[in-house]
């Protein structure tokens, strides 16, 4: 994930050098992130067919092919910007298979189904880390050597991903012969209408696709506040963003420390109403220290939210549709962010950044409280659920009533 982030950071910075162009650093974003949400359901389809263990070591390997492509395009001076497009639909192309395959893997590995939030906090607490790790060492390696070192690093990283994938002993996930029989879009069907008929995957991922669109797109103006409205300047930008990151960590390492799934559930609209109420003061706020606060604020509210999104559905979801419900995340959280870029850019343009990022924090904010109020509905849906899981024991008997449980487990 390091190795990732420093390939975030100096694509970025060459495409800027080559070009000069905001424009075309948008369009870079767009074409890595736009593969994701058109053809990700297709791609949770078969990560339902196929083996996800193997899959993921194909990622790998075509990713760190990918980034070793952009090396040498770099290293010998032949790189252009349409090489960098095209590699970066390429690598979004990756992405739509490999981050459900991923997702759903994350059960395989673990062998205690009550040990899967701790897993998933971790893993997003490594993702944070890494985020504020990787962009540091790449400033520096941009600074001594250029570019195409951080894509050769990347490239050189992935033989360690690989290798730690072949050296498992992972029990493949049975797939149902329906599932291999079936055409590719009957199953999608019934994956979308899975989602449509549950309604506490459906209400999650609309809330985590509303944050994604109007709220998580405040990093791109990010530049805009860090040099017009805090009158700093790339420093400003590096504190900035850490202090994001650091507010993800505390949040993953907090999920993680959790014992079990229960009481899980009001999370979700607290930690997007926190994101939504931090993206609003600091729309207002002018001074760095406060700024940095607040975005430590965010930062918590947006990981807790999105860390136990997937930690609930992963936990309720039919086995024969993790894969497809997986993907359905995936265009949720990462296949919204393209088109909230452009059009937080697009308002920021016309009513300013304060403004934008206002508006979209009290977006998140609505969203939060339609999910406050759906969620005691959401609980009578989710509890049968838990007890077919084992996951509520003291109600496996089958007598629930007032006389025997007087205060029945929040879910």
């Amino acid at each position: 994930m390091i190795g990732t982030w420093m390939t975030r950071v100096a694509t970025s910075w060459l495409v800027y050098k080559l070009t000069g162009s905001a424009f075309l650093l948008g369009i870079v974003g767009f074409s890595g992130q736009i593969p994701s949400f058109v053809l990700a359901p297709f791609a949770g389809v078969f990560v339902d067919r196929w083996n996800r263990h193997r899959l993921l070591v194909v990622t790998q390997v075509l990713a760190m092919v990918q980034s070793a492509a952009l090396a040498i395009l770099t290293l010998t001076g032949m790189i252009r910007v349409w090489h960098v497009i095209a590699l970066g639909i390429f690598q979004g192309l990756i992405n739509a298979f490999d981050m459900p395959a991923r997702q759903s893997f994350v059960v395989q590995m673990v062998e205690d189904r009550a040990d899967l939030p701790n897993a998933i906090a971790l893993n997003s607490t490594l993702v944070n880390g890494a985020r504020l790790i990787g962009p540091s060492i790449a400033g520096v390696v941009i600074a001594l050597v250029g570019e195409g070192w951080c894509f050769a690093i990347d490239a050189a990283s992935y033989l360690a991903v690989i290798g730690s994938l072949l050296a498992m002993t992972v029990t493949p996930a049975e797939i149902a012969q329906t599932i291999k029989e079936s055409h590719v879009l009957h199953q999608l069907r019934e994956g979308f209408d899975y989602v449509r008929g549950n309604p506490a995957i459906s209400k999650i991922l609309l809330l985590l696709a509303l944050v994604s669109l109007v709220g998580f797109p405040y990093t791109v103006l990010m530049p805009i506040f860090a040099n017009e409205i805090l009158h700093g300047g790339p420093y400003t930008l590096g504190f900035l963003m850490a202090a994001t990151g650091t507010g993800a960590v505390t949040g993953a390492l907090t999920l993680a420390a959790r014992k079990t799934v229960l009481g899980l559930g009001r999370f979700i609209p607290l930690a997007a109403g926190t994101f939504g109420a931090g993206l609003i003061a600091f729309s207002f706020s002018r001074w760095l220290g406060l700024s940095l606060v607040l975005l430590f604020i965010t930062g918590i509210g947006f990981m807790v939210q999105m860390a136990v999104s997937n930690t609930l559905i992963q936990t309720i979801v039919d086995e024969d549709k993790r894969g497809r419900v997986m993907s359905f995340y995936t265009m949720a959280f990462m296949g919204t962010a393209p088109f909230g870029s452009l059009l937080a850019g697009s308002v920021a343009e016309k009513i300013g950044a304060p403004n934008t990022l206002l508006i979209g924090g009290i977006g998140c904010v609505i969203g939060a409280l339609w999910f406050q109020k759906a969620l005691p509905r959401l609980r009578q849906f989710v509890r049968p659920i838990y007890v077919e899981k084992g996951i509520l024991p003291e109600l496996q008997t089958g007598i629930f009533n007032t006389a025997e449980v007087t205060s029945p487990p929040e879910v």
